[in-house]
């Protein structure tokens, strides 16, 4: 028998469930509280009581409190950028196309030193370990302890950024270094993007790791702790203190794991309807559906692990407000967390989304008397805006014509309505409020490997991506008799010389059992 705790953190609710191997023992869904690890400690504790003798052998969280403080522009410090590339990478600096107000947040120093290395692999420059010296201890008198290093064509050979690293830490001992190539792809702006993201949360990421490992023990729960990532896969708390840029899609990505497993179904649209906004993506063998563009967080270009989702301003506490020319607007404003405060059907003076819900019969909360007097043609037209807005998105993340299923959860799952056109079916399976918190604690570990190999076959190539991918997911916490490879493809790139290719590998396992 294996029990695990799953949490997910909303913008609007902290939901967690207890899950005795295929079955939900209990769930709960408690408003995020405004410092949201108290929220965090709330749902531990209701699911505690329920545990039983028999423990769990883990807990799993998932948070959006990194991608919020980005957007938010909170809890974020200051970063020393140091890229390797000079004289060729000169004249677009670190930090050149990042808002501005988030760039004067994060902007520590920045050092260009040369080295990096040419489309071939050859070096464009040795590098100067000098310069990297001098960068390091400008940046240790500035007071500044969290850095990212970037290096052209890193992912073609990391040798420059891990020797950086190494000098860095000579200098800076105590210093939080993030080396681009853990993290990103081909394309110098958008991967130091992600590495200076990363770099700014460092602190954050270490302050809510420690928190969350504090709430357990004060719950008196003594299992291992596991953050999800963006991938629908888990990560040890220790290393996801290190990358935190991988946990910031999780939310969505829960939600879309758990209605595969509630639902039994590994091919499907998802739509998770939260408390401000609702999120659609597409399972692929049970896995959310990867985006291969560029991804902007916080209107920050970036270009590494995401999950191909739309999101849009719907949610159970959206603003309902008439348009100037008439008709319904539903969002993006949202009263989020506090939905118990201001809601009307609670005695609150904003209208949203529940209490339009509640009105027409959809949904049972809070006093329904509060909000009889709401015209019912309004509440139609409300709905059907919603319904418009769904629509429009499912339409938007299909592939092709055929009509699909889609799974609608989250709780706010009320909005959708049971029949969409380009849908063949609307499914609601049980436990949907709470799909997200069983995302999070079915998840298996995950490795991954996506970089370029030259001077090899192509057999060799693959052979050595799925080496590393398996490294990598053993040392995120896997069991290694369970790994498999769920994922791999090449892309000959022909513009490099030497038969180049681009492999990526995925490999996912059962979290291995701690002594």
């Amino acid at each position: 028998m294996r029990r695990r705790i799953g949490i997910d953190v909303g913008g609007t609710n902290t939901d967690a469930v207890l899950l005795e191997d295929e079955r939900v023992l209990h769930g709960i869904k408690t408003p995020t509280t405004a410092d949201v690890l108290t929220g965090v400690r709330t749902a531990l504790e209701d699911v505690a009581r329920h545990v039983g003798p028999e423990g769990v052998q883990a807990v799993m969280i998932g948070t959006t409190h990194f991608v919020n403080a980005v957007v938010q522009r909170r809890d974020l410090a200051p970063v020393g950028a140091l890229r390797l590339g000079m004289p060729a990478a000169k004249s677009l600096p670190p930090f050149c196309d990042w808002p501005s107000d988030l760039a004067a947040m994060v902007r520590g120093q920045v050092h260009m030193v040369e080295g990096g290395h040419d489309y071939d692999g050859r070096p464009i420059m040795p590098l100067d370990e000098a310069a990297v010296t001098a960068a390091a201890r400008a940046m240790k008198a500035a007071g500044i302890a969290c850095v990212a290093v970037s290096s052209i064509f890193s992912p073609l050979d990391p040798g420059m950024e891990e020797r950086a690293a190494e000098i860095l830490r000579q200098e800076m001992p105590e210093a939080d270094i993030t080396l681009s190539h853990d993290l990103g792809r081909i394309g110098l702006l958008e991967r130091e993007n992600v590495a200076l993201l990363n770099a700014c949360l460092a602190p954050l990421a270490r302050h809510t790791v420690q928190a969350f490992e504090a709430a357990l023990r004060q719950t008196g729960i003594g299992a291992p702790l596991y953050i999800t990532q963006n991938d629908g896969t888990v990560i040890r708390a220790e290393l996801a203190a290190r990358f935190p840029v991988l946990s910031f899609a999780s939310g969505p990505t829960n939600s879309m794991r758990g209605a595969a497993f509630l639902t039994g179904l590994r091919n499907a649209l998802v739509v998770d309807v939260g408390g401000t906004t609702s999120d659609i993506g597409a399972l692929k063998a049970g896995f959310p559906r990867e985006a291969n563009a560029v991804v902007h967080i916080g209107g920050v270009r970036t270009l590494f692990r995401m999950p191909d989702l739309l999101s849009i301003g719907l949610g159970g506490g959206s603003h309902v407000e008439p348009r100037s020319g008439g008709g319904i607007a539903i969002g993006p404003r949202s009263v989020g967390f506090r939905l118990p405060e201001l809601a009307r059907i609670f005695g609150g003076p904003q209208l949203t989304a529940s209490d339009i819900a509640v009105r027409a019969g959809l949904l049972q909360l809070g006093d329904a008397a509060r909000v009889a007097g709401i015209d019912e043609g309004l509440a139609h037209v409300a709905l059907a805006e919603a319904a418009r807005m769904l629509e429009g998105s499912v339409d938007r993340m299909k592939t092709d014509a055929a009509e699909v299923p889609l799974l609608a959860v989250g709780g706010g799952a009320f909005l959708v309505p049971d029949r969409l056109s380009g849908v063949a079916e609307v499914l609601r399976p049980a436990h949907a409020a709470v799909a997200n918190a069983v995302g999070a604690a079915i998840a298996q570990v995950s490795g991954e490997a996506d970089q370029v190999f030259h001077g090899m076959t192509r057999s060799e190539a693959m052979s050595e991506a799925e080496r590393i991918a398996r490294s990598r997911a053993v040392e995120a916490g896997a069991d290694a008799a369970t790994l498999t490879l769920v994922d791999i493809e090449d892309l000959p790139l022909a513009y490099l010389p030497g038969g180049a290719l681009r492999v990526r590998a995925r490999m996912v396992g059962e979290i291995a059992a701690r002594g």
